[in-house]
């Protein structure tokens, strides 16, 4: 989620009569009349400069407090309601987001209803989108995914061709393909001979009844998604569609991106610290800080 004033020293005189027991001068306690009392200084505290001094520390502490309430407030309205911060953990989306990618969520681009809809831009998602979302299997964690079919499409693919409505997807310019084995399942969705180790359990029976004519019908405030690294991603393929209510945001902008060092189970948060730290130069990605996210 990052003063003290001294009481000047006081003298006391008499206009009128300085030898007077009564008007001792008393800057110094060991001066005084012999046997005549001694005249004692006022509490330097309760003087107006003082006084005047306690007032502006406390002043300095209630406008430092009301700073920080009011910087709280506008993160937790930010992160809340506008924008907020993530980061990207897998390879799914490569190369369009890397691993170690940190980015910013708008959450009111796909705001629907309310008074973001007269206030900010708002814009229906769309095949194409890059969309954070809440997984659907576990809500608390977040995906990040490439929209494919949106609700009413078709969808099925062939040899890992992406086929929506009938018409191969255009994809070249963001997905990718490592040449990796062929995969029944994966590359001939929804018609592979065998089922995946890796898919759903749930979504394996809810798959069956929306898959009309070898294709997956999407259904009404559901959505379809793939990572653009084709072959190294689980995406819609094994857990099933996104819905509505699940989807935070658009990724807009990579702030900041370092590459991440190889780790074993036994290295420790310390050690992990202090190798980002000693090669934080070399590691960062300067060319990925502040791009758009396309």
């Amino acid at each position: 989620m990052n003063e003290r004033m001294e009481s000047p020293e006081m003298r006391v005189e008499s206009a009128e009569n300085i030898e007077s027991p009564a008007f001792v001068a008393v800057s110094d306690p060991e001066i005084g009349a012999a046997g005549a009392p001694q005249a004692t200084l006022e509490d330097s505290t309760s003087t107006p400069l003082a006084r005047a001094a306690r007032r502006g520390n406390a002043d300095d502490w209630m406008n430092g407090i009301q700073w920080l309430s009011s910087t709280i407030v506008l993160a937790v309205f930010v992160i809340t309601f506008l924008a907020q911060a993530f980061q990207i953990p897998s390879q799914s989306m490569e190369k369009t987001l890397l691993i170690g990618d940190y980015l910013l969520v708008d959450k009111v681009h796909y705001a629907q209803g309310g008074i973001w809809n007269s206030l900010l831009p708002y814009s229906p998602i769309d095949r194409g989108d890059i969309i954070v979302f809440r997984y659907p299997v576990q809500p608390t964690q977040h995906f990040v995914k490439r929209v494919v079919g949106v609700p009413g499409d078709r969808i099925h693919l062939f040899r890992g061709k992406v086929f929506v409505n009938g018409k191969v997807l255009d994809d070249a310019a963001f997905a990718v393909h490592k040449g990796l084995q062929f995969d029944s399942y994966r590359d001939n969705f929804p018609a592979g001979s065998y089922i995946s180790p890796e898919v759903n359990s749930r979504w394996w029976v809810e798959m069956h009844s929306v898959v009309h004519e070898g294709e997956i019908v999407v259904p009404p405030e559901k959505y379809f998604v793939m990572g653009d690294n084709r072959d190294e991603s689980l995406d819609s393929r094994y857990w099933g569609f996104v819905p509505r209510e699940n989807i935070i945001g658009r990724p807009f902008l990579i702030y900041w991106s370092v590459r991440r060092p190889e780790t074993t189970a036994s290295d420790g948060r310390l050690e992990r610290l202090l190798y980002t730290l000693v090669h934080l130069p070399e590691d960062a990605r300067w060319d990925r800080t502040f791009r758009l996210v396309r």
